[in-house]
């Protein structure tokens, strides 16, 4: 899902290659409204992970440490919403 910057004919058969469906308004259409729908959730979740400092400026080298704090961050993100919900 992208917006209409995205039409190009190259990035249609890059993800059909990869075998994603590309759902990408064409241009000179008004179809693009509704993208924001879905966009926003992963945006929030950005933003979210964006709040811890090791995350937003990756001070890691290894791939596996860099993962090990995103895992937490997810982790310690469910656990502030599962507990506010109880």
């Amino acid at each position: 899902m992208a917006d209409k910057a995205y039409t190009w004919l190259r990035n249609k058969v890059a993800l059909g290659i990869r075998g994603i469906e590309a759902w990408l308004p064409e241009k000179g259409t008004d179809e693009d409204r509704h993208l924001g729908a879905y966009r926003w959730v992963v945006e929030r979740t950005i933003a979210w992970l964006h709040q811890f400092r090791r995350l937003r400026v990756r001070y890691e080298r290894r791939d596996d440490i860099h993962e090990a704090f995103l895992t937490i961050g997810c982790i310690m993100i469910c656990h502030r919403c599962l507990k506010a919900s109880f």
